[in-house]
């Protein structure tokens, strides 16, 4: 049985075996769903066991208060490896089966936690982030399995803290890194440019986060009798904060660019195939004009280079009418996006220094780095991205567009720090799909694309 013959004739059981998992309110959060936590990894651990798995197994957090791991494995015999005349690659599947609070309720248009299907989409909390794109893995390894095809080992990770920014994941990485040992890591949580532009995340970009405090007079002071003699900490700390962009937008901090690489004329000439209609994207967002580091094209922009931006600022009088003081405080919170090859503890040094360096006279600066994540780049000669190129262009027509993703996802630059291995991010989600929003669904014909493409890719990757 080929593996569209396979999804039609099993489409009802792994809807309903989807709906099961959809029906788990696991909000990782919010307290009240502790114990969904517990009963979500437990039905996971069912589903990859009839799945296929040999041993599968719930796993306590290394940290206080954490929720469970799922870990599942395949280990393909002896007699298997001996026809395939090779060494078989071990895969590591990660997934989380935590998923975001539903609220504004009200929004919804069905219940969230009962999945409904209309206009060719399954709604549902999780829908798409990440209980479908984890089912996607999950029945295509089935698929393989009981078809007596699979020709790789295969482990599994779920965790359950993703959406809380993944707390436990490193230190059971660390705890676990011989269970988890593989060749090879395969994560279905990203996106596609498009259900007709199918694409393959190849990078993502890394996140530095400091809060600036700026310290004026020990008091708030009259603007009367004091403007004009005293140091302002709010208009030190806009003077500061607006010379580290400049006029190209090109971030200013001494050697913030010396590890940041050329774009390859390969990749740019695939981000110029991403269909992109400029002035439908500032229309989208309601502004006159775009803005960047000179240079690069938008797409560019936001995927492929890094970036500065105040995300908040504060101080002084902000209440109704007005009250002239002269502030004592002034305070900022700042990021910068970073792009692979760029250290996130390295550049925090260098902002915190810079950005104390241009304090002027009469205020004093504090800069605390916050939290951080490295970026992260996939090879496009990597075997394991060529498997997934395969995958794509079967299940979709065409070859796949590699696209980095403006986003971060600072685990997986922690996976290949402690197992030395590089990840395909092999995402089926599209922007309608409205994760972490009312109505989150998924694409269903886009969903059996999926099984048919991670299937090809597990195909590919022996051959």
């Amino acid at each position: 049985m080929n593996i569209h013959e396979y999804i039609s004739a099993n489409r009802e059981r792994f809807i309903e075996e989807w709906a099961s998992l959809i029906r788990i309110p696991s909000v990782s959060c919010e307290q009240e769903h502790k114990p969904d936590m517990l009963r979500c990894a437990e039905r996971w651990k069912e589903l990859l066991l009839a799945a296929g798995c040999q041993r599968a197994e719930v796993m306590p957090a290394p940290t206080q208060d954490g929720n469970p791991f799922v870990f599942a494995e395949y280990q393909i015999s002896n007699q298997q490896s001996a026809i395939s005349n090779q060494q078989p690659p071990t895969v590591l599947v990660y997934a989380h089966y935590d998923v975001m609070p539903v609220a504004p309720l009200e929004l919804w248009k069905s219940d969230p936690w009962e999945p409904d299907i209309r206009e060719g989409r399954l709604y549902a909390r999780g829908a798409d982030d990440d209980k479908g794109q984890a089912m996607i893995q999950a029945k295509a390894f089935e698929y393989l399995v009981r078809e007596g095809l699979m020709n790789c080992h295969v482990k599994f990770i779920f965790e359950g803290e993703e959406e809380i920014g993944s707390p436990s994941l490193a230190a059971f990485i660390e705890q676990h890194k011989d269970l988890l040992k593989c060749d090879v890591i395969l994560v279905s949580d990203t996106s596609m440019v498009g259900k007709e532009t199918p694409s393959l995340t190849i990078g993502l970009r890394g996140l530095a986060y400091w809060q600036i405090e700026v310290d004026g007079p020990n008091r708030d002071l009259h603007s009367g009798h004091f403007g004009g003699a005293v140091r302002n900490p709010i208009n030190a700390l806009t003077q500061m904060l607006a010379q580290v962009v400049d006029d190209k937008g090109r971030i200013t901090i001494p050697h913030f660019y010396d590890d940041v690489l050329p774009i390859p004329d390969e990749e740019r000439k695939m981000i110029a195939q991403i269909p992109f209609d400029l002035e439908a994207y500032k229309r989208a967002i309601d502004v006159p004009d775009v803005f960047g580091e000179e240079g690069y094209s938008t797409l560019e922009r936001n995927s492929c280079r890094p970036s500065f931006d105040i995300c908040g600022i504060w101080g002084g009088y902000s209440g109704e009418g007005s009250k002239t003081v002269l502030p004592s405080k002034a305070f900022a919170k700042v990021s910068c996006r970073l792009v692979a090859n760029q250290d996130h503890e390295k550049i925090s040094k260098l902002f915190a220094e810079y950005i104390t360096s241009l304090a002027p006279s009469g205020v004093r600066v504090k800069v605390t780095p916050m939290h951080g994540g490295q970026g992260y780049l996939c090879p496009l000669d990597l075997p394991a991205y060529k498997a997934a190129e395969r995958g794509f262009e079967i299940a979709f027509g065409k070859r796949p567009l590699a696209a980095r993703r403006g986003g971060s996802i600072p685990i997986i630059a922690e996976f290949e720090r402690v197992l030395g291995v590089k990840t395909i991010l092999m995402g089926f989600g599209l922007e309608q799909n409205a994760i972490h929003s009312p109505n989150e669904s998924m694409d269903l014909e886009v969903w059996e694309k999926g099984i048919v493409a991670v299937t090809e890719f597990y195909k590919a990757l022996t051959e």
